[in-house]
């Protein structure tokens, strides 16, 4: 049966209702989020906003309906932030195969041959806005980052304008899901805001009623407790909002802020204020370069590698030094056949010698080669040796049938010399 892609995705993502909804690794996060703004709002509502419309006739109950549509409006941008494709670079199953190039070098385990070696460039350079900008080479997604994109290693995924990873959201933020962030962010500032007002509205009330603020505060003590919360929480979220206005401003991410800060490069993507929160704000979201929910497509099979072509050289290197050492040791061995025969004949004629130049049928260079008056069968002989060592290819001697023959005859000639000197 064939699989979809979020069942085989090698990433660490975790996918809800057939791939339709992409989560982080940290997904489990969201239930502490949703905690911290539901247990507070759950308690503004039955405690003190529900006193409001005592207290306020004419618009006590808009406090109550305001704290409920907005707390749906930041927990509708919660799900946006972290149930979508936050810019997830699909995978290659291959490197690119055109920014190979094969370069020759030495190798010392073949002999000093060379040998083919394969190079492959880590980073490129690419023009943004006029300014040259390096994107680098992904070893795990196997691809060139575009310019902003970066590799998170919860998620082990490449991110389009990857900002950071946030625990809270369980999700990477990147370039599709960038602006409800942010909306998320300020939307639980505000949401703050409105519930540390109303309930300090309600122990206003109170002292009015009771006289004294301790009075007031003994009254409704979840009013005090939700203006601390609400108090400590704008710290964190209100801080972040203003953080984030700032690198909206000035058309950067988190990433590249706390990496490049001490750089003082040139920033590339600064198009100017105004423009800078139109494109974050104005822009169409591109849709995803992912359908997770899709079937699994098979990829066509790949056509071989490119085989470099040997030249001339090489292929006489390859008869020369492929079996080099079995062809030297085969000389060495002819070698010491040629010494020996060469030493025996040397005894040999030195023996004949000393028995007597004069008993001798034929002359002395016949005696010597054990040949026959025949002068035809000598050139042969010679002519066929001239011919063995015309054979000799790439230090190996080769030697023909008819020289051997002859070598043959020649041994038996001076074998017959030698006993006919004898009966003499």
């Amino acid at each position: 049966m064939a699989k979809r892609v979020y069942q085989v995705w090698k990433g660490s993502n975790k996918f809800l209702f057939g791939g339709r909804l992409i989560f982080g690794p940290d997904a489990k996060s969201l239930v502490v989020t949703l905690l911290l703004i539901l247990v507070p709002v759950v308690l503004f509502c039955t405690l003190v906003a529900r006193k409001l419309i005592d207290e306020i006739p004419d618009g006590g109950f808009a406090i109550l309906v305001v704290a409920i549509v907005f707390t749906i409006h930041v927990l509708v941008l919660l799900l946006c932030t972290s149930a979508r494709d936050p810019g997830i670079m699909p995978r290659n199953s291959h490197p690119p195969e055109e920014d190979f190039c094969y370069e020759s070098s030495a190798s010392a385990e073949a002999g000093g041959r060379q040998t083919p070696s394969l190079q492959f460039p880590r980073t490129k350079e690419v023009m943004v806005n006029g300014y040259p900008v390096k994107v680098k080479y992904c070893d795990t997604c196997m691809l060139y980052r575009p310019p902003r994109c970066s590799h998170c290693s919860i998620c082990n995924n490449c991110v389009e304008r990857f900002d950071h990873h946030c625990p809270w959201v369980g999700q990477c933020i990147g370039m599709r899901n960038y602006r409800y962030f942010f909306l998320f962010v300020s939307s639980s500032t505000i949401l703050c805001i409105f519930v540390f007002a109303m309930s300090a509205l309600h122990i206003k009330f109170l002292f009015n009623d009771k006289g004294t603020v301790w009075k007031a505060m003994r009254e409704s003590p979840i009013s005090v407790v939700l203006m601390a919360y609400c108090f400590i929480s704008l710290w964190f979220v209100g801080g972040l909002s203003g953080f984030h206005l700032y690198l909206i401003g000035t058309n950067q991410t988190t990433y590249e802020n706390f990496r490049y800060r001490a750089d003082n490069r040139v920033n590339a993507y600064d198009l100017g204020c105004l423009k800078n929160f139109l494109e974050v704000f104005c822009t169409k979201i591109k849709p995803s370069r992912n359908d997770f929910h899709a079937y699994v497509r098979e990829d066509p099979p790949r056509p071989l590698p490119p085989r470099m072509v040997p030249t001339v050289e090489e292929e006489e290197a390859d008869d020369n030094g492929g079996d080099r050492r079995a062809k030297v040791e085969d000389d060495l061995e002819i070698g010491d056949d040629i010494l020996k025969i060469s030493q025996r004949r040397n005894f040999e004629d030195e023996e004949i010698r000393s028995r007597g130049s004069e008993s001798l049928p034929r002359n002395s260079s016949e005696v010597e080669l054990g040949l026959s008056s025949d002068p035809q069968q000598l050139a042969g002989i010679r002519s066929e040796t001239r011919h063995s060592s015309w054979g000799r290819r790439s230090g190996n001697l080769e030697i023909s049938p008819e020289v051997l023959a002859g070598n043959s005859t020649v041994t038996e000639n001076r074998n017959h010399n030698t006993r006919k000197e004898e009966h003499q």
